[in-house]
């Protein structure tokens, strides 16, 4: 009797403790993969978006090389000719950094494949925030150093042609041009940023690993934590 009472509060345990088992694997399992399709997102988005980048803007100045080598000899008038002799410059200066000077988002989702399919979600996580970084580096002050320079020494060659006007013109477009480069970079990890932050939740003495969020809202500002 005593046996038997034993095997049935066994056989009663294993019912009960089994469907929470398999509930609590299927929803980390359902956690995991909401996961992993977020950084596919990110990943993969940001170098497409990249390639597009790299290409289109590859393709805007190899054109501007072109016209400006053209205009620089066939142009009528010679202060055009002398402007775009200017440009001839700066059009290959820029072409030149848009070969040698690569995003980093292709070479990113190459290491993510890898780091997916060995299921390294924590590396994947440093990966992501490394990106992040790169991206904010290539919109900073930095970016605009040597657009400056060259900008600024084209619209100061212009100006001592006796034409300050015109030098002051194309100082502030190519600028605005710069500008507009930098702006249309690929940023996919840095909206994403906050969704990849890990953070430890600790309860007395026992410490949670997960993930937090911020959500910024016009009248709203929330957080959700995750693990």
């Amino acid at each position: 009797m005593h046996t038997f009472r034993l095997f049935a509060a066994l056989v009663t345990t294993l019912v009960i403790t089994l469907p929470v088992s398999l509930q609590a694997q299927a929803q980390t399992q359902a956690q995991t993969g909401e996961q992993w399709s977020e950084y596919d997102d990110v990943f993969e988005d940001g170098a497409r978006h990249a390639n597009i980048w790299q290409w289109g803007w590859s393709g805007i100045y190899a054109t501007s090389l072109a016209v400006n080598a053209y205009q620089s000899s066939e142009a009528s008038d010679p202060d055009d000719r002398f402007d775009a002799r200017v440009g001839v410059v700066k059009s290959a200066l820029a072409l030149g950094s848009m070969l040698t000077d690569r995003q980093p988002h292709p070479a990113a989702l190459a290491e993510y494949e890898r780091l997916k399919a060995s299921g390294d979600l924590s590396g994947v996580q440093a990966l992501g925030l490394q990106l992040a970084q790169a991206e904010r580096e290539r919109r900073g002050w930095g970016a605009r150093v040597s657009s400056l320079v060259v900008n600024g020494v084209a619209g100061a060659v212009i100006a001592a042609d006796g034409r300050e006007s015109d030098g002051a013109i194309n100082f502030v477009t190519g600028m605005l041009v710069n500008e507009l480069q930098i702006w249309t970079q690929p940023n996919q990890a840095s909206s994403a940023i906050n969704r990849f932050q890990p953070a430890n939740l600790s309860l007395g003495p026992i410490t949670i690993p997960g993930e937090y969020a911020l959500h910024v809202a016009p009248q709203q500002l929330g957080a959700t934590w995750r693990y």
